[in-house]
């Protein structure tokens, strides 16, 4: 394994990181698992998890006495 290898893996490995923890965050405080954001690999299911999330009544908004 040469050094570009290694450092495109570390490269890669930080975008991940970078993608997935905002994204797991604003799904958390939208009400839902964070897992979902690993959804958003699947080529045709992250836009229509994407739409499904964009149109539903939020889970803590559900809950919240206004």
């Amino acid at each position: 394994m040469d050094t570009s290898h290694v450092i495109w893996t570390i490269v890669m490995f930080l975008s991940l990181v970078v993608y997935l923890l905002p994204m797991s965050g604003i799904l958390r405080k939208a009400g839902y698992s964070g897992w979902w954001c690993l959804l958003m690999f699947l080529p045709i299911v992250n836009f229509i998890m994407l739409c499904v999330f964009a149109t539903a009544k939020w889970p803590n908004l559900r809950d919240a006495k206004t």
